[in-house]
């Protein structure tokens, strides 16, 4: 089984059907989402292109998600975005996302056992990080039993072993640190290769269809932001670290 993972797509439409449209995930057996889907400027649309993969695609809850969930119920959201992005979705999309499991679990061949979460197993918005300590790699994952953990979140791609663990994270399609384009990762159960991939995307034009199809008020804003500008992954790491717990 060959599996495509994309995680942290954000509303993201011309981002998302870029990737979709890559050979290899146009192939893949399954695409694993792992969360944060739909709060972006274009929660609509990218919802509904999720759903056309049918039975392909595999759905895991992000804090996002929930957080959208929770904004159409009543709690209003931190972000402004995310507040707009709530009240647009339709009634089905509501019940989607309020159904979404936390984890899913497969059997990828070389792989192993294979869990996929959002953040961490035990929290849709916990840090952790490709410099995490192995002391917290071990917290983070203690009672797991998986040969393979893939996770999002933090929007930045890497793969490193955790104490005989292989700890996945595609990067974000939808708002990328570190380097431009639309980031997703390949699993391939036959040969046991993790692949992390990068969509290249252009900018200009991305923004120019978000801006024309998003009646977000600050939609200017967030594509200057997070499309024409990549945020440093250093920066990131350094505000992650101290939201992990570190000192700084």
């Amino acid at each position: 089984m060959r599996v495509a993972v994309l995680s942290d797509i954000h509303g993201a439409l011309p981002a998302l059907e870029a990737v979709l449209a890559e050979p290899e995930v146009a192939a893949a057996d399954r695409i694993l989402l792992t969360g944060d889907m739909a709060a972006g400027p274009m929660p609509v649309e990218t919802l509904d292109a999720l759903v056309e993969l049918g039975e392909r695609a595999v759905w895991v809850n992000g804090n996002a998600d929930r957080e959208l969930v929770e904004a159409v119920r009543g709690k209003p959201s931190a972000y402004a975005i995310s507040q707009w992005a709530a009240q647009r979705l339709r009634p089905d999309q509501v019940e989607l996302l309020a159904a979404l499991p936390d984890r899913r679990v497969l059997e990828l061949g070389r792989l192993g056992t294979v869990l996929f979460v959002h953040a961490t197993p035990r929290s849709d918005e916990e840090m952790i990080l490709v410099d995490s300590s192995l002391e917290r790699w071990a917290e983070v994952l203690a009672g797991e039993d998986a040969d393979t953990v893939v996770l999002g979140n933090t929007h930045m791609p890497f793969a490193r072993l955790a104490d005989r663990v292989l700890a996945v994270n595609p990067g974000s399609v939808g708002m990328p640190y570190g380097r431009g384009g639309a980031h997703w990762a390949l699993l391939d159960g036959e040969t046991g290769a993790v692949t992390l991939r990068s969509t290249p995307l252009d900018a200009t034009r991305v923004g120019e269809r978000l801006l024309a199809g998003s009646g977000f008020d600050e939609i200017g804003e967030w594509v200057e932001s997070y499309v024409t500008t990549v945020h440093s992954d250093a920066a990131a790491l350094r505000a992650f670290a101290l939201a992990e717990g570190r000192a700084g």
